[in-house]
């Protein structure tokens, strides 16, 4: 399934470095490619290895990893949310306090990245249920309009910004630690 591009507009202009992270190509393959992907790169890691921060006050891998379930479940319940039509406003959230209190330094690193397998599924099948007119559908999130298109670009932008800060500021850092 090759998705049309969210054009400016279609989203705030916050998310614009998540968005320009996104190929062209066969979105479904790019959603279940990310999976295999970051189960690839971290799986090798073991859970003292996944406690590695880059810097103080920097998440830990294994923190990383819990917020990007739990931005895609917010995302995806956006996207649920305006693609069927439901016009109600939508909140923001904070990541900080959600990875301050997800304690996700006290999880396996197994365990993440099962979760985060499950929750792609779900992404997944909901990004296959969709018919044309969902896709165009616009709502409001974070007091900012946004359409369908948009928010499946970001679940998968924010994930692609993610796997190059782990490569780049964690597992390099760590390598060479």
């Amino acid at each position: 399934m090759t998705q049309k591009r969210p054009q400016k507009g279609d989203y705030a202009d916050y998310f614009e470095k998540y968005i320009a992270l996104v190929p062209s190509g066969d979105f479904l393959e790019m959603l279940q490619e990310q999976r295999e992907d970051l189960t690839r790169l971290l799986s090798p890691l073991s859970d003292q290895q996944a406690d590695f921060r880059y810097a103080q006050g920097k998440w830990s891998i294994k923190e990383v990893l819990g917020h990007i379930s739990d931005v895609e479940r917010i995302f995806a319940y956006r996207l649920l949310r305006i693609a069927r039509g439901d016009e109600t406003p939508l909140a923001s959230y904070e990541p900080d306090d959600y990875v301050q209190t997800g304690n996700f330094g006290l999880r396996k690193l197994q365990d993440l990245l099962e979760e985060f397998s499950a929750v792609r599924e779900a992404t997944i099948l909901l990004v296959r249920s969709l018919d044309d007119a969902a896709w165009l559908r616009r709502g409001v999130a974070s007091q900012k309009e946004i359409t369908a298109t948009a928010l499946a670009f970001l679940i998968v932008g924010h994930v692609r910004h993610h796997r190059i800060l782990l490569e780049e500021r964690y597992l390099q850092a760590r390598a060479h630690a």
